[in-house]
């Protein structure tokens, strides 16, 4: 749970965001993402508690939650939680589980000793592995890492 808190603390800003910041042209033409049609950057861009970000995540997590968000994709969220619905929330919020679950991220979590330093060593490997599965990198690492040490003390 600790580090499931983290990292979706980082990627929404304190459980603030649900839609990226960015306007999502980065991602334009990204077929690893299933942005296969013009404007699929843009329109499929991050969204919800963990940012879902690509036609293929959206597809997959509509299948998942069974509400069409490839038609529908602002129902993952809508720039922060005061312009959000209670649908957009609820969905934000479902959309993080169902990432966590489906690239079995407590696995991961799992191997983290919380007795142990997370800076260094087998904790910190494993941190990382779940920050690039989130992520595709370290962005924010530093934050990350900040937001567990922050929530630690709650979980000893």
């Amino acid at each position: 749970m600790l580090n499931f808190l983290a990292q979706v603390g980082h990627e929404s800003g304190g459980l603030f965001y649900t839609e990226e910041l960015a306007s999502g042209s980065a991602y334009e033409g990204r077929a690893d993402l299933g942005n296969t049609q013009k404007g699929d950057g843009v329109k499929f861009k991050g969204r919800g508690l963990i940012q879902i970000t690509g036609r293929a995540n959206y597809k997959a997590v509509s299948l998942a939650l069974g509400t069409d968000f490839v038609t529908n994709p602002t129902l993952l969220g809508g720039k922060n939680v005061t312009k959000c619905n209670a649908a957009q929330l609820k969905n934000a919020a479902e959309s993080a589980g169902w990432f966590w679950n489906t690239r079995n991220l407590n696995a991961l979590a799992d191997q983290i000793d919380i007795t142990k330093s997370i800076d260094t060593g087998n904790n910190l490997v494993a941190f990382k592995k779940i920050t690039k599965a989130i992520n595709g990198g370290y962005n924010g690492l530093p934050d990350r890492l900040n937001r567990y040490k922050a929530g630690l003390s709650y979980f000893l």
